[in-house]
């Protein structure tokens, strides 16, 4: 995490504008540790942390030999050792030639080289510890991870309820957040009240319509799994006929919805309802192993949609952005599978803790996460994201880390529930740091 922090930090602008305040190196005009503006402060900053990192990541390929790890971890962490002092160099000539674009892309890549490494051999030496070690529990004692409340009513209310239930609510506030980050990326302090009400009215409406197919298509194998038995679909709460009637009015007002906006963000909604609903439901999820890293294009469409709702086009930004999405997916649901495994396996759905097991499982994890680390890092680099987005990204970043981290040395469900719902908190707080920055900060 500590060559994550220079990464993210040297992807943002505020550390960019900064460079300008000192143009020589190692010292600035000559003078070591002058904190005389705020912006020599934050070139300190950033030098005197490369030199304690430099330290930490020289003691870890020490700690490797000298505990004989495998091979290919020593081969990691040699890797990034051996990069480091490269990244140096560049970040040196950087600074004495004005950061141009070429040399700062050259920097955050060679930057991710070594935090790729080091993800790579933490994966690896957990998977060494803790591979041959027994699950300590994978059954779930009561139902869904976040049931419902009981309803004390009958009638015309819970038979709306058992509607509203259909349309998946859970997923709107987080996937209504990435649509929002992606409006701010696009638009900053200039975003319209108009375009932000019809795109999540849209999202709402797109969201629970794909929520509703996906009961209807699933209703047969939600008998068979205790967290998804008690579905309005499962139960009768609502007939099929009603709930595909319904499912054909959402997705057709989510359409009425856009084409307020643009017939792009139109487009886009419709094929996040037949993605989920068709792909994800029908033929990714029953049939591959890899149906949630491939499915995690569904839940990255509203990057594209928010910031198509702006500009009637895509761009670059929302590219990155959606790219964040489709790297956390994985590592997000992963920690779900483990916690319901024998609940998928019941299903028929090959998950990966049941086709390849556990262990297995947790190191997709941790690859996962870092991908997702440093798909941030270039979304800052390319939308110039500042240091709100780069605090909120290494410290909740850091805490899912560390909650992956006691899920390998646990091997329980709470374990896996803790990382699950750490996952949340990182990407609920990356997105609004990413909406804050470019609403105000820009």
């Amino acid at each position: 995490m500590g060559v994550y922090a220079l990464v993210v930090v040297g992807a943002t602008t505020a550390i960019t504008d900064a460079a300008h305040s000192c143009t020589t190196w190692p010292a600035c005009g000559g003078q070591w540790l002058q904190v005389s503006s705020l912006d020599l402060a934050i070139v300190w900053g950033h030098r005197v942390t490369a030199v304690l990192v430099a330290v930490l990541v020289l003691a870890t390929l020490a700690l490797a030999w000298h505990n004989d790890e495998p091979r290919r971890v020593r081969a990691a962490v040699a890797a990034a050792v051996l990069l480091y002092p490269v990244q140096v160099g560049i970040g040196a000539f950087a600074a004495v030639s004005g950061t141009p674009a070429t040399v700062s892309a050259l920097h955050l890549v060679v930057g991710l080289g070594i935090f790729a490494g080091l993800v790579l051999a933490l994966a690896w030496t957990l998977e060494a510890q803790t591979a041959d070690l027994p699950s300590r529990e994978s059954e779930p004692r009561t139902g869904d991870p976040n049931p419902d409340p009981a309803l004390t009513v009958s009638g015309p209310v819970a038979t709306a309820y058992a509607y509203f239930r259909l349309m998946k609510p859970r997923l709107m506030w987080l996937l209504c957040l990435v649509a929002g980050a992606g409006m701010a990326l696009a638009a900053g302090p200039g975003l319209s009240v108009a375009t932000v009400s019809w795109t999540f009215l849209g999202g709402v409406l797109s969201i629970g319509a794909s929520g509703t197919f996906n009961h209807v298509l699933e209703r047969d194998i939600d008998k068979k799994m205790n967290r998804t038995s008690d579905r309005p679909t499962v139960t009768d709460e609502v007939p099929v006929r009603n709930a595909v009637a319904w499912g054909v009015f959402l997705a057709a007002a989510s359409v009425w919805a856009f084409l307020h906006l643009n017939l792009l963000a139109a487009g886009l909604g419709v094929t996040a309802i037949l993605f989920y609903s068709v792909v994800y439901t029908l033929v990714l999820k029953p049939n591959t192993v890899q149906n949630t890293v491939i499915g995690g294009f569904a839940g990255a469409l509203p990057a594209l949609i928010g910031w198509a709702a702006v500009t009637n086009e895509l761009g670059v930004p929302a590219l990155a952005l959606a790219g964040v999405i489709f790297l956390w997916t994985p590592a997000h649901f992963y920690n779900l599978a483990l916690a319901y495994k024998d609940d998928y396996e019941r299903g028929g759905f090959p998950m990966m803790p049941v086709v390849r097991g556990d262990a297995p499982t947790r190191k997709h994890i941790v690859y996962y996460l870092g991908a997702t680390l440093m798909a941030a890092a270039v979304l800052a680099w390319v939308s110039r994201l500042g240091f709100l987005f780069a605090a909120t990204s290494l410290g909740l970043g850091a805490l899912f880390l560390w909650m992956v981290v006691r899920l390998h040395r646990e091997r329980d469900r709470s374990a896996a529930m803790r990382a699950f719902h750490a996952s949340n908190a990182y990407l609920g707080a990356v997105l609004v740091a990413i909406a804050a920055d470019a609403l105000l900060v820009l």
